[in-house]
């Protein structure tokens, strides 16, 4: 496990240095090209430490690389949609073992990104179990969804936000809450209403960007909880393949 807190530190710096240098080649800097802190989401690989620490937890847990596909080959079936392409899939032998999504926000849009996010998570699990319960993953079992958030730990994600009621008063938990709570609440509600078998959320921030420190809410979305669950589950499907042959 120390590892693998080396391991997020090592992914968590590699997120803000790639975001740093993606948005100066971009022109956030100079004013050309796609300007402005989304030249750094344009671009992409930000991401990819994540993605990379994911498939080492996979293939440790005794799968082959080949079964792990986080650059391509990673469409499967939906059921309101012909297919989504997940960042992160894990198929061995025609069975569908894990799929996982890897998000992030920095400063200084929270606002609709939340919103956006919060659909587009509901959307995409609700999409998956429908098409796994009409069977487009046979001969799988239930397949392991996980997914991950990174949001930038700063005074604008930190701060509370109103809430606008105008017919009906908002559940509780959102009063006064801030985007980081919100994200807390939603990733929590995610795994609870047994929409995704695990979350996390990691918070960091830019000022603590080269040592890679970074903080989670609560030890329910903590990624060692994430790890443990993913593992475990492929550990499951290594042991269960063995015992075939």
């Amino acid at each position: 496990m120390v590892s693998l807190d080396k391991e997020l530190r090592s992914a968590i710096r590699e997120f803000w240095q790639t975001r740093d240098r993606q948005a100066n080649s971009q022109g956030a800097v100079s004013g050309k090209k796609d300007a402005g802190l989304r030249s750094a989401v344009t671009a992409g690989k930000h991401l990819d430490g994540f993605l990379q620490l994911c498939r080492k937890l996979l293939t440790s847990a005794g799968l082959p690389d080949v079964t792990v596909h986080w650059a391509s080959q990673t469409e499967i079936p939906g059921y309101f949609r012909a297919e989504k392409s997940w960042d992160l899939l894990a198929v061995a032998d025609g069975h569908l073992l894990a799929a996982i999504e890897f998000k992030a926000q920095v400063s200084p849009s929270f606002g609709n990104n939340f919103n956006n996010r919060t659909e587009e998570s509901l959307g995409n699990a609700f999409d998956l179990w429908a098409a796994y319960r009409e069977g487009a993953f046979k001969p799988s079992q239930r397949p392991w969804l996980g997914y991950v958030f990174i949001l930038e730990d700063c005074p604008k994600s930190q701060r509370p936000i109103k809430v606008a009621e105008p017919h009906f008063p908002v559940f509780p938990s959102f009063v006064g809450a801030s985007y980081a709570k919100r994200y807390e609440l939603l990733l929590t509600r995610l795994v609870r209403e047994r929409l995704y078998d695990s979350c996390s959320l990691i918070l960091t921030s830019r000022a603590n960007a080269a040592k890679g420190n970074y903080t989670c809410p609560n030890e329910e979305l903590g990624f060692l909880n994430f790890a443990t669950s993913l593992t475990a589950h492929a550990s499951a499907f290594v042991g269960l393949r063995e015992n075939r042959q």
